[in-house]
């Protein structure tokens, strides 16, 4: 199965099969978190970590991407790629226990981290010019059908065959992604092996690993860890770069940078916020939870290969200032809805949020990553995917640990207001982000 030529299509869609069984997962899984923090005894703070665990293992792993790429095969990678999905899958099909699940999940983290850069790198490369933007719009939605089928898949398989089936139903998927890719990837000669700084490496590792761990454990000590670690990392860094921290200098994509952390943050903190107050406050079924998130992601994943289009016709500030404005409306409306009883206006302020996020989290991308020389375009994506998968950890252990605090209250309405307060944390960080827009456009940065 050794193929001697590129058949780009097939290897698009091979890739994209990976990233999407990654995201799906990651969606899946949070409705089920109500059961499996009764089955094994733990509470949102620890169940949490499901999810944090493989958004921290893809967060780490992403930035050796661009080392993978330079010094080994397309081939090579994606078989690293699926192999360890695989091996993550298997362990959590089986699992017994809760850290014998996390080690899974950790290792599918590593294989998306893997996947997600290596799909965009054969679009980047493979693909003529004039198609690059279609094919990149097709590959993006792909991915982010993910989120709107995953908490359905996750309820209904719950409901049905139990949570194990979340990771065996999705076995023929991978292989049959792992037999195409195989058919439409081929090997190639590498001259140039670099070493890795693993230094820098570990010492990142280290530092976005006890960040999350002190925001679960609500440590101080674990905070200045985390601090001196990321200290650490920059002077390794500097000896020989890892990450391309030059991109920082530029301001513009700093903020705008920032606007991407945000996008990110909204989706992960409300897919562990809602599934758990529709269960356990509003006695939802998993199904039901599941169903609820489904009309919001449809939307956005309608409107993300389109928003592209909004942008090239209008400019970068209207679709933007447009997307932050629907999501501003949208979470404020929810943390209303969530102290009532109406799943319907939950629901109506969800996809509020959701048409925010298919207008303009895709077009920060594009802006942030557009203001940045071409000779650091790579490197600027390579940072924004790896703070990209931390601040969706970041945004799922925050989440957790305000609807923990609220479940500790002893309060009567304790868990809608855990889940509020999570959803005013995100709601601060969309309106600095939108003021931050505005400044930049104040600024003639952006058009």
């Amino acid at each position: 199965m050794n193929t001697k030529q590129w058949h780009v299509m097939p290897a698009i869609i091979s890739t994209a099969i990976l990233s999407f069984c990654g995201v799906l997962i990651e969606t899946s899984m949070n409705v089920t978190f109500p059961e499996l923090m009764s089955l094994f005894s733990v509470g949102p703070a620890a169940i949490q970590w499901l999810t944090t665990a493989n958004l921290l293992a893809v967060a780490c792993i992403v930035p050796l991407s661009a080392y993978l790429i330079r010094n080994y095969s397309e081939r090579y990678i994606f078989i690293l790629a699926n192999s360890l999905f695989l091996i993550g899958m298997a362990i959590d099909s089986i699992a017994p226990t809760l850290s014998i699940l996390l080690i899974g999940r950790i290792l599918q983290g590593m294989g998306t981290g893997i996947a997600l850069p290596l799909l965009f790198h054969i679009i980047m490369s493979r693909v003529e010019f004039e198609k690059r933007g279609l094919v990149m719009g097709v590959a993006t939605m792909t991915t982010s059908l993910a989120p709107a089928i995953g908490p359905s898949y996750g309820g209904i398989i719950l409901a049905y065959m139990g949570w194990q089936m979340i990771f065996v139903t999705l076995f023929p998927l991978i292989l049959l992604s792992t037999f195409f890719g195989l058919k439409s990837i081929p090997n190639r000669d590498v001259l140039i092996i670099e070493k890795v700084n693993w230094l820098a490496f570990g010492v990142l590792g280290i530092a976005l690993s006890t960040l999350l761990i002190s925001i679960e454990k609500l440590s101080v000590i674990l905070f200045i860890v985390s601090m001196l670690s990321f200290v650490l990392f920059y002077f390794f860094n500097k000896k020989k770069m890892l990450l391309n921290l030059q991109v920082f200098k530029n301001t513009t994509y700093l903020i705008l940078l920032l606007g991407v952390l945000t996008y990110q943050m909204i989706p992960l903190a409300l897919s562990f916020i809602l599934p758990n107050h529709l269960q356990l406050v509003l006695n939802l079924s998993s199904v039901q939870a599941g169903l609820f998130m489904f009309p919001g992601a449809i939307l956005a994943a309608i409107l993300y290969p389109l928003s592209g289009h909004i942008l090239d016709r209008l400019g970068a500030f209207k679709p933007l200032v447009l997307g932050l404005s629907l999501a501003i409306i949208g979470l404020a409306f929810m943390t209303i809805a969530l102290m009532g009883k109406s799943a319907l206006f939950l629901l109506v302020s969800d996809i509020l949020v959701k048409a925010g996020m298919g207008v303009g989290a895709s077009n920060m991308i594009t802006s942030a990553l557009t203001k940045l020389e071409k000779n650091l375009e790579a490197d600027g994506n390579s940072v924004l995917n790896t703070l990209q998968q931390f601040a969706g950890a970041f945004a799922t252990a925050v989440a957790s640990q305000f609807f923990a605090i609220g479940q500790a209250s002893g309060q009567v309405n304790g868990e809608s207001l855990g889940a509020r307060n999570g959803v005013y944390f995100i709601l601060v960080f969309v309106v600095i982000t939108f003021i931050n827009i505005l400044i930049l456009k104040n600024r003639k940065a952006i058009s």
